[in-house]
């Protein structure tokens, strides 16, 4: 009679895990408010050193006196069709300071990404010229985790990877959203990436905002205005310029390449 009264129990658990798993909703297609959060404070030490501590250091230290530490920016993730379409959204107050003129502490890419064909289209910003770059999208070997945690209403699990040699790459990315999208180039889970960190670089995109609506294929229309170069020709033009920029050269390299 146990065992009967068990075998029972188990089958009505089964029936119900399967009713779960046939109604729960997975979101297709939408839009996802996204917050690049940088570390100012850090990421401008970084640029100071013995050569010209002189004069950056005593901006460095007037900047901590009179600016915030942290500098958040907004930015929407457009997606449907196993296609995104990554937006920043100009900030009200535009800073001309300094400090905040470098790539990495501003938003200076619009992608497209269509994931069914593994291709990106980037509208970079590159100081005063704009480049259109077309190639295929970023490939990140990620090493998923047990680790998870709640971001805007989505369980989200962890990822890490090791990008361009150097930036290590953390990542949270949910099932519920099963496109392999992220935020700027960030892509290849098995669901959208909803939270990424660098902590060596001092910056983060977190989503706030995910909205479960239909996305007419207007809305991922690709960028189109830009001098049309790939990866590798937009990385040799920019070491190129770059390469008698000291210790600069290399941060702005980087921040440029993300």
């Amino acid at each position: 009679m146990k065992y009967i009264l068990l075998s029972i129990t188990f089958l009505f658990v089964l029936s119900g895990n399967r009713l779960f798993a046939q109604n729960k909703h997975f979101t297709q297609n939408g839009t996802i408010t996204f917050e690049k959060t940088i570390n100012m404070f850090a990421v401008f030490q970084k640029q100071i050193n013995k050569d010209n501590e002189s004069y950056l250091q005593p901006a460095y230290d007037a900047y901590k006196r009179s600016q915030k530490q942290f500098k958040v920016l907004k930015s929407t993730l457009t997606f449907g069709n196993n296609k995104t379409l990554f937006t920043p959204i100009e900030p009200e107050n535009v800073s001309n300071n300094f400090f905040s003129n470098g790539p990495l502490s501003n938003q200076v890419n619009n992608v497209f990404t269509d994931l069914s064909t593994g291709t990106n289209i980037t509208q970079k910003n590159v100081f005063e010229e704009i480049f259109l770059v077309k190639d295929s999208t970023r490939k990140i070997s990620w090493k998923i985790t047990n680790e998870t945690r709640d971001i805007a209403g989505y369980t989200c699990r962890r990822a890490n990877a090791l990008m361009l040699d150097s930036i290590y790459v953390v990542a949270f990315y949910t099932e519920e959203i099963p496109v392999p999208g992220g935020p700027e180039s960030f892509c290849g889970l098995p669901g959208m990436i909803l939270g990424v960190a660098l902590p060596h670089e001092n910056v983060t995109w977190f989503a706030t905002k995910v909205t479960d609506m239909p996305v007419d294929d207007k809305a991922l229309t690709p960028p189109k205005k830009g001098k049309a170069v790939n990866n590798k020709q937009l990385h040799d033009k920019l070491v190129s310029v770059m390469k008698n920029w000291d210790t600069q050269g290399p941060l702005y390299l980087k921040a440029f390449s993300l």
